[in-house]
């Protein structure tokens, strides 16, 4: 019959080695998860920029080509005067011409 070990005994000799063998493989592992994180974050970054700016360039895009559409009708509208003013009691709203950037907001 082999000798019976306490399992104290065991703890004492295999923590120490475990500790010496664990500690760097963990530490890589943590370092290695930090590191990509760090990535999805800026490509999370990116592609959220990306996105906006392309919003913004479609909503500059529809506004132009509104703009562009209530000028070709705006010439032929009966009782507007030379300097864009309606007649009296004209009730359209008042053309508002947009640029990219008043569409967009600032950025950067």
């Amino acid at each position: 019959m082999p000798p019976v070990v306490p399992p104290f005994l065991v703890g004492l000799i295999v923590a120490p080695l475990a500790k010496r063998l664990l500690k760097p493989l963990v530490g890589g592992v943590v370092k290695a998860s930090v590191g990509i994180a760090m990535e999805v974050k800026k490509a999370a970054h990116e592609a959220g920029e990306n996105i906006h700016d392309l919003a913004a360039e479609v909503a500059a895009d529809v506004v132009a080509a509104q703009i562009a559409a209530g000028e070709t009708e705006g010439h032929s509208v009966p009782g507007q005067h030379a300097s864009g003013a309606g007649a009296k009691g004209d009730r359209r709203a008042p053309k508002i011409r947009a640029t990219a950037e008043s569409v967009a907001g600032k950025t950067h």
